[in-house]
C-alpha cells in the first residue's frame, strides 16, 4: 500500500481548513443535495464529501456509508487533494498503489474511485467529492465534466461558509472567525489551566499610504502585513483581522519572556518584509499586550479591550513601534 504524501504547503493548509471550522459539524442539506445527485447520476454505491484533516478523513456528507472518518494513511481521498485534477482509480486491485488497502481489502471493498479535488482557492485542497464502488468502473469523458461540475457545486457552498469566517483581503479570520476561533482555545486554556496572551497591532500612518499612494497599496500594505503574520505566529496562535488596519493574535501558554521573543522576531520579520516589497513607504505598526491567567473571569472583548488600551499606551508613548 502506498501512503498519500503530505502536501509542501501542508500548515497553510490545515490553517486554512482550522479556519473553516467545518470539521466535526453536522451534515447540512446543501452537501448532502450534491452527494445524493452524484451518488444516483453515477449510479454508484457510495459518494461522499471526504475533508482531509491531518490524520484522518472526515465525511462532511455521506451517502451509502456509516462511517464518519477513516485515517488518513489509508484514504484514496489523501492521494487526491496532491493534484488539480481529477484523481481515479479504474480498479484498486489491480493498481499497485491500493490493491493491498484495508479499505480495499475489507469493507467498503473499494474497487473503483474517483475524487474531484475541493479547492478553497488556488493550491490548498481541502479534500474531495468523490464515487466509489465495488466494481470496477471506466469514467467517460462527458461523466468526467459531471463530476468536476458536481464539485464545483461543493466548492462554492465551502466558500460560502469562508467568506462568513475570513477577511476577504488578506485571507486571515475576520472577526467573526477570530472570535469563533478564540473561544475554543479559551476553553482550552481553562480546561489546562494555561495562560492566555492577547497582541493588538495597529498599522502606524496608514491612511497616508491610501491618500497618497492609492487604495491598492494600502490593500498591499494589509495583504503584506498579514503574511508576516501568518509565517511568524506559531500554528497554535489565532490570528485574524478585526477591522480596517487592526488586527490581532491570541498566544496560549505563553510567558512574558517568550512574547518578548516572538515579537522580537515579528519586528525582524517586518523589517525584511519592508526591505523586500522597496516602497516609498513602510509598513509600520504599534502593539499592545495583554496577558491573563486561566482563572480569570473576563471575555473576550474585555481581553481584547485590554490589549488595545496597552496598545494605545505604547503608540502614544512612542513604544513598540515597528520600523
Amino acid at each position: 500500500m502506498l501512503t498519500p504524501k503530505i502536501p509542501k504547503n501542508e500548515a497553510e493548509r490545515l490553517h486554512a481548513l482550522r479556519t473553516l471550522q467545518i470539521l466535526d459539524t453536522s451534515h447540512e442539506e446543501r452537501f448532502d443535495r450534491v452527494t445524493r445527485m452524484a451518488k444516483r447520476m453515477f449510479g454508484v454505491p457510495i459518494s461522499l464529501v471526504s475533508i482531509v484533516d491531518e490524520n484522518r478523513q472526515w465525511f462532511k456528507s455521506s451517502q451509502g456509508l456509516d462511517a464518519t472518518e477513516t485515517p488518513r494513511e489509508v484514504s484514496f481521498c489523501g492521494h487526491a487533494i496532491n493534484q488539480d485534477g481529477l484523481f481515479i482509480v479504474p480498479n484498486a486491485l489491480e493498481d499497485e498503489r491500493f490493491f493491498d488497502n484495508p479499505l480495499v481489502t475489507g469493507s467498503p471493498n473499494v474497487c473503483f474511485y474517483a475524487g474531484y479535488p475541493l479547492k478553497l482557492r488556488p493550491g490548498i485542497n481541502l479534500g474531495t467529492l468523490c464515487l466509489i464502488d465495488s466494481k470496477p468502473k471506466i469514467l467517460e469523458e462527458e461523466d468526467k465534466l459531471l463530476l468536476e461540475d458536481l464539485g464545483a457545486m461543493i466548492e462554492q457552498e465551502i466558500k460560502a461558509i469562508q467568506l462568513a469566517t475570513l477577511d476577504e483581503l488578506t485571507m486571515i479570520s475576520n472577526r467573526r472567525g477570530f472570535f469563533s476561533l478564540a473561544e475554543h482555545a479559551q476553553q482550552v486554556c481553562i480546561r489546562k489551566n494555561m495562560s492566555m496572551t492577547f497582541i493588538l497591532f495597529d498599522l502606524n500612518d496608514f491612511k497616508p499610504i491610501n491618500d497618497l499612494h492609492g487604495h491598492h497599496e494600502g490593500d498591499f500594505a494589509l495583504i503584506q502585513f498579514a503574511e508576516v503574520m501568518q509565517n511568524t505566529f506559531r500554528e497554535s496562535d489565532v490570528i485574524g483581522r478585526l477591522g480596517g488596519d487592526e488586527f490581532v493574535v491570541m498566544l496560549s501558554d505563553t510567558d512574558a519572556e517568550e512574547v518578548k521573543a516572538i515579537l522580537k522576531q515579528f519586528d525582524d520579520a517586518i523589517i525584511e518584509m519592508n526591505q523586500r516589497i522597496d516602497k516609498p513607504y513602510k509598513v509600520l505598526c504599534s502593539a499592545g499586550v495583554a496577558t491573563f491567567s486561566s482563572d480569570i473571569s473576563k471575555s473576550l472583548d474585555d481581553m481584547i479591550e485590554a490589549a488595545d488600551v496597552a496598545m494605545y499606551e505604547h503608540k502614544s508613548a512612542n513604544k513598540l513601534k515597528i520600523s
